[in-house]
């Protein structure tokens, strides 16, 4: 039956598994976003994304709409593998990171003080010395202690020294936003996501400094452009307990020996969950797998509409 047959012509039109995790990296309309909307067309004849599938038939016995992984339908759970091996070693390698600002000396925040005429010498080295007598603290934190400058004062060198914006807490949702991210990087990394803006711009908030690294891999994950900021700390510290009671999705923790064993656990998880759509991130140490159990509707998707995976391998 030539029905049955994969047409050749199909299959060496089809981009690779990177051209379409490049494409999706930048937010597309036609890529990343498109996955996961509604209203996709039929995918009756769909062939495998997994480049080097060596099947030549058709398996009719397969869903071709699901399970998703990064744009593309695999045609087997060995394909499924293949593709999640590749994307693993990809954020492995540093080679799905990319461009990160690089780490640069930042001016002391005592010395931004002093240079804006906030405090004086004397504030200031009264300030180090208790800081260094108790062994523990921010220094801005024992200029307030001790009313040399207030905290809204303080926020504003923070913003300097990491020339951000000084972000408000107006309009913050914590229920809607804790889908942005995993409940674990809330708590392990600081962050607050605090609103989005226009459906495509995401303001996540930090105490004390920017993580560039996690800003890209949010950014990477739901195709929002992140926008970083400082957030003034009583106002943070309120807002990030609020934000850790609410209701995220669910998400299974993966401490795997190897990365094949780490792509073993994924890709299973990806047969058994058949996702409309998923995508592999890095943030830090960790591999973060999302996967959306129905087309997302919105900037942000439902708590119950996605299941989070994040796994780590060995002293990666």
């Amino acid at each position: 039956m030539p029905i049955l047959k994969r047409s050749p012509r199909t299959r060496e039109g089809r981009l690779p598994v990177a051209s379409l995790a490049s494409e999706e990296s930048l937010g597309e309309s036609s890529g990343w976003r498109s996955a996961v909307s509604p209203g996709r067309p039929s995918r009756l004849f769909a062939t495998c994304a997994h480049p080097g599938c060596n099947s030549g038939w058709l398996q009719l016995w397969r869903s071709r709409s699901t399970p998703m992984f990064e744009g593309g339908w695999s045609c087997s759970a060995e394909c499924t593998r293949a593709r999640v091996e590749a994307a693993l070693h990809r954020e492995v390698s540093g080679r799905g990171t990319g461009r990160i600002a690089a780490h640069r000396h930042r001016i002391p925040i005592g010395l931004i003080l002093l240079e804006q005429g906030w405090i004086t010498q004397s504030q200031l080295r009264r300030a180090l010395e208790a800081q260094k007598a108790a062994g523990k603290g921010r220094l801005g934190e024992w200029l307030v202690r001790q009313h040399a400058v207030s905290e809204p004062v303080v926020t504003r060198a923070l913003a300097l020294q990491w020339s951000c914006p000084v972000l408000p807490l107006e309009q913050h949702a914590p229920e809607w936003l804790a889908t942005a991210m995993p409940r674990l990087f809330v708590e392990a990394f600081g962050a607050l996501p605090l609103r989005v803006a226009a459906g495509r711009l995401l303001y996540l908030g930090f105490e004390q400094g920017l993580d560039p690294a996690l800003a890209f891999g949010v950014e990477q994950m739901t195709g929002l452009r992140v926008e970083s900021g400082i957030v003034q700390q009583a106002h943070f510290r309120e807002a990030h307990v609020r934000m850790l009671e609410s209701g995220f999705p669910p998400a299974e923790l993966i401490e795997a020996v190897s990365e094949a064993a780490l792509a073993q656990a994924f890709s299973r998880a990806l047969e058994k969950n058949k996702p409309a759509e998923s995508r592999l991130v890095r943030v830090h140490g960790c591999l973060w797998l999302r996967m959306w159990l129905r087309p997302q509707i919105g900037p942000l998707p439902e708590v119950n509409g996605v299941r989070d995976l994040i796994g780590s391998i060995g002293s990666f």
